[in-house]
């Protein structure tokens, strides 16, 4: 398994953010230039401008326009890709390949994948732009642009160059994340597979819904350092990557996530984090009470275990691989996490009803076994799930 993140470094985006950094960067030298309508605004176009300033001064100054743009790109997106690699291994999300867009531009790939399917005649010239017959494979009754009026290929025909290169690299499975707003996209892709000559069903696409930041009970529109947007850094440092992990993950993709800051940093039952975590830390507080070497279950009486929350909690542990493996089938991790809670919920109801360290010292040790096999599985949960299994809380 090969986790690979796909970033745009080309095309429509990119001219607009040199644009953006060409204007800031003018504006920072003290000259009066507009902003760009279709510019991004945010604060750290300008941290970023005056980074490149400090280190080189007024160099690129006196470059040509497009040249500047293209050296501030550049710089800019060494530094954007270089931070969200950093944001994302604190969030515990480590990517073995990072895929540039524009080498796909550079090498050619675009043009050969264009070629072959002008060759299949599955392309067509219409008001001066380049068409793919994405109607002809049952994807919907419109085609699709793939090279636009002016001769510059689409996001489109860079996506089918980017997953015919990944079949050719030898994958037999590939697993897209998309946002849900790319929903229209994904039976064109599909059709262009097939178009290639690859089979559409060895490509899954899992669509995401949007997140919503509450703090509260407000909806948290802006960020005060990017202008537009919340950073992940910026989440965790507000909530700690436990509660991040584990409330993006507790949910469908399909659902929408109303992010509620204000209980992902509560020390209470009400946060499902701290819930499932508190549960492990319990347990290891009753095992470290005790201070003695665990009893094991070889020499403990076992079927002395006959309370309805005993049995209860012994078939949550049980359906630990089931759950797994029914996660791993459907691509459904919040299942993992769902279970965390659920086992959780079956020890809170175990302890509250069933003393541990009673004076019946065969029931004692069976207890103790159990509530042990509970920690082990809290622990390999959370760390399925990334999370930590602190000892005490």
């Amino acid at each position: 398994m090969t986790k690979e993140l796909y970033f745009n470094d080309a095309g429509n985006q990119i001219e607009n953010f040199g644009k953006s950094l060409e204007a800031r960067f003018l504006q920072q030298l003290g000259y009066d230039v507009p902003f760009p309508e279709e510019g991004y605004h945010g604060e750290d176009i300008i941290d970023t401008v005056k980074r490149i300033i400090e280190r080189d001064g007024r160099v690129y100054l006196e470059m040509d326009p497009e040249e500047r743009r293209k050296k501030l790109t550049e710089i800019a997106l060494e530094e954007k890709i270089a931070a969200i690699k950093a944001a994302l291994e604190n969030f515990g999300v480590i990517y073995d390949v990072w895929f540039s867009e524009s080498t796909l531009h550079q090498s050619g790939a675009i043009d050969k994948v264009i070629q072959e399917l002008k060759e299949k005649d599955l392309v067509y010239e219409h008001e001066g732009a380049l068409w793919f017959r994405s109607s002809r494979f049952g994807a919907d009754d419109k085609d699709e642009v793939v090279v636009r009026s002016n001769g510059v290929p689409t996001y489109f025909a860079a996506d089918i160059a980017y997953h015919k290169n990944k079949f050719e690299r030898g994958f037999d499975w590939v697993i897209n994340i998309w946002g849900a707003d790319h929903h229209g996209h994904v039976a064109r892709m599909k059709g262009a597979l097939e178009a290639v000559g690859y089979d559409p069903d060895k490509l899954t696409v899992i669509l995401m819904q949007l997140v919503r930041l509450f703090r509260g009970g407000d909806i948290v529109r802006m960020s005060k350092r990017t202008g537009q947007y919340v950073t992940l850094t910026e989440l965790v440092e507000e909530v700690g990557k436990d509660a991040a992990r584990y409330f993006f993950v507790m949910r469908n993709p399909d659902s929408h996530l109303d992010f509620d800051l204000d209980l992902a940093k509560q020390e209470s039952s009400e946060n499902p984090v701290y819930y499932v975590q508190y549960a492990h830390a319990r347990i290891c507080s009753i095992l470290k009470s005790i201070g003695q070497e665990q009893p094991m279950a070889a020499n403990t009486r076992l079927d002395l275990l006959k309370e309805p929350a005993e049995l209860e909690l012994l078939r949550k542990i049980a359906d630990l691989p089931d759950e797994i493996a029914q996660a791993a089938k459907a691509l459904e991790p919040h299942r993992i996490a769902r279970y965390a809670h659920d086992l959780a919920g079956a020890f809170h109801t175990f302890y509250n009803s069933c003393r541990v360290l009673t004076d019946d010292q065969e029931l004692r040790d069976a207890r103790l076994v159990l509530v042990n096999a509970t920690r082990i599985t809290l622990r390999n949960v959370l760390t399925l799930l990334g999370v930590s299994a602190p000892e005490r809380m």
